[in-house]
């Protein structure tokens, strides 16, 4: 059986000791992990177990070496180990709301297996070793990005876990730079990056990972939560109260002296869509106005659903002019799309109004923009009515006591 060695006063841990140590530490926190957020949908908890298992699992696979099943379990071992690495990368691409997909975990997993099969994993413990290291650098440093711009931003404890993986990211940046100009049996390389070193940082970034787990995942939840309640579930744009927050917020910041120009929109007989082709012909409508819009703006720009087949477009830093231009645009988006049953979507008409000489009123520039949607609708629908904003002011000022 094999065990520490006592060598000069210093315990030497052997490859079988490390994995095991290492193996339980990583046991006990996938079962933490579990029990703590069992009842947790979050992508990021979600993938860190992933992480979690697939780090189990190699490093059991690796404490078949020196066996008969070394032949497989060394390259399973070697990928398995890349695909949790790459795990931490997709959990830490969610925290930016970025897209992660298992398919992400393939390309560097079968590569790591492909190096070890082909270079003696039978009788070679280090079979694939470069590829193995450089693919587990590569994954850990990109995690290290991808935390370093998470949501929220400037959270302390998305920059803890950053700067760890960073510090895990340069110790195996290092390690492989090692390995490559002295192998496995140079004296630097076991000295400062073999198995118990590097299980040193292993426990570091998987112990640092798990305590801040539970925060990150639940911080996630509420961002999801708080953005599914501002948003409109059929347009998936923001639904009005949402729209006025947001754009009340805009215009009591500095940046507000640069102006703004705001667009409300009606789809033209929207009733005559519902009652000739049905509601499911209206929805489509309605979807196909919200991504014209999307694809017409910034992405500083608001746009809601104001209620019914209304739409409301803030544009912050826009002129009068831009503002008539971008609802042009979506028109001409609009009628290029294709609906569902092939008829034409309907026509839209608008209202256009930007902030005058005066402090900007959100109220007043929505009462603006609707008197001259009421005017593109009087002049024959399908149009874009812009409004004076001073004339209107000044309009304001003689009717009011």
């Amino acid at each position: 059986m094999v065990t520490a060695a006592l060598q000069e006063g210093t315990i030497v841990l052997d490859p079988f000791s490390v994995r095991m140590v290492l193996g339980l530490v990583t046991l006990t926190l996938i079962v933490i992990s579990y029990l703590s957020s069992q009842r947790k949908r979050s992508p990021y908890a979600g993938w860190w177990r992933a992480a979690l298992c697939l780090f189990f699992v190699g490093n059991a696979a690796f404490l078949l070496n020196g066996t008969s099943l070394q032949i497989w379990a060394n390259p399973v071992g070697k990928a398995l180990v890349v695909a949790g690495a790459f795990c931490v990368w997709a959990g830490a691409r969610t925290l930016r709301d970025r897209r992660a997909s298992p398919w992400l975990l393939l390309p560097g997993s079968l590569l790591s297996a492909l190096a070890a099969v082909l270079n003696g994993p039978d009788s070679n413990v280090w079979s694939g070793g470069l590829v193995y290291l450089a693919l587990t650098t590569l994954a850990i440093t990109l995690a290290a990005i991808e935390l370093w711009f998470a949501r929220p931003a400037r959270s302390r404890i998305t920059k803890f876990l950053s700067v760890t993986a960073a510090v895990t990211a340069v110790y195996y940046l290092f390690r492989t730079a090692t390995y490559a100009i002295e192998g496995p049996d140079g004296e630097v390389f076991r000295t400062f990056f073999g198995y118990a070193p590097a299980a040193l940082m292993h426990l570091m970034l998987l112990v640092s990972v798990s305590s801040t787990m539970n925060t990150l995942s639940n911080k996630q939840l509420i961002r999801r939560l708080k953005e599914r309640a501002e948003r409109d579930h059929l347009t998936g744009l923001l639904n009005r109260g949402a729209f006025l927050d947001l754009a009340a917020r805009h215009l009591v910041r500095p940046a507000s002296d640069r102006g703004a120009a705001l667009i409300l929109a009606d789809l033209d007989n929207f009733k005559a869509v519902n009652d000739e082709h049905g509601h499911s012909a209206g929805d489509a409508a309605l979807r196909a106005f919200a991504v014209a819009c999307t694809s017409s703006v910034r992405t500083t720009d608001l746009v809601g659903r104001y209620g019914g087949e209304e739409f409301i477009l803030f544009l912050p830093g826009a002129t009068q002019q831009r503002a008539e231009a971008i609802a042009s645009e979506i028109s001409s988006r609009l009628s290029a799309m294709e609906a569902p049953d092939g008829q034409p979507f309907p026509t839209v008409s608008y209202g256009v109004t930007s902030t005058g000489v005066e402090a900007p009123d959100l109220a007043f520039m929505i009462n603006v923009a609707d008197a001259a949607l009421y005017s593109a609708k009087a002049q024959g629908r399908n149009r874009v009515v812009g409004a004076d904003p001073v004339q209107a002011e000044s309009d304001v000022d003689k009717i009011t006591p």
